[in-house]
């Protein structure tokens, strides 16, 4: 899923991208609240998060904006500040929720994904579908009970899928959601990744639908 970081402290924000990385998450970052307030209201991310004290637009400001164009993303605010004061003005303004620098990496992470779960976004760690497990906890995948090794572009992909289940999914909107914003896939990159995929797979669970995309199905198997 992708997750827009505004931040402007580059090692912060650079943590930031790190840590959801290694979560199975698709960070993308920006450094100023004018930028962030653009890519939010016109981009599609499962949730933001969001420092207060940004160049060119305030973080709040930019929350704000967002709501006032029904940009309904869960965000997590983070301020160097603590007060109480800021901290109603964040929840005021559309926060969703609140981090005070410093944080450790963990309770962001374990933040975010529990907004995810709220928002119904991810109701589970763990997706399920005709014997196979994916576990966003542990970052794990299994087929049968057997353990599958999967590359972590591979997981993003059926992570991807899982969260879609029944919905048809292009490979442009695969290939926004799963590769980073510094990378660019060949045209042909989804189409190897699938093939690669079912083939670790060894059951027919991902389904091509010609011209249009690809599905994990909520009831029957089988590629078309």
């Amino acid at each position: 899923m992708r997750i827009l970081v505004v931040e402007d402290e580059v090692l912060i924000a650079e943590s930031i991208k790190i840590a959801l990385e290694e979560s199975g998450f698709v960070p993308e970052v920006v450094s100023d609240g004018d930028t962030a307030w653009f890519q939010g209201g016109t981009e599609s991310y499962a949730a933001a998060v969001l420092d207060i004290g940004l160049p060119k637009l305030d973080g709040l400001s930019v929350l704000r904006n967002w709501r006032k164009e029904k940009v309904d993303m869960p965000v997590i605010l983070l301020t160097a500040k603590g007060s109480w004061s800021e901290r109603v003005d964040g929840i005021d303004a559309g926060a969703d929720d609140y981090l005070v620098k410093p944080f450790h990496m963990e309770e962001l992470i374990a933040r975010l994904r529990a907004l995810l779960r709220r928002q119904g976004a991810s109701r589970t760690p763990q997706f399920e579908a005709r014997g196979l497990i994916l576990d966003t906890r542990q970052m794990k995948v299994s087929v049968n009970g057997t353990p599958i090794k999967v590359t972590p572009l591979e997981f993003r992909l059926l992570n991807f899928l899982l969260h879609n289940q029944g919905r048809v999914v292009s490979q442009e909107e695969l290939a926004t959601n799963i590769y980073y914003q510094d990378q660019e896939p060949d045209s042909n990159a989804i189409e190897v990744l699938v093939g690669r995929l079912r083939r670790k797979l060894k059951v027919d669970i991902i389904e091509t639908r010609r011209g249009f995309g690809y599905l994990i199905d909520t009831v029957s198997g089988g590629q078309t």
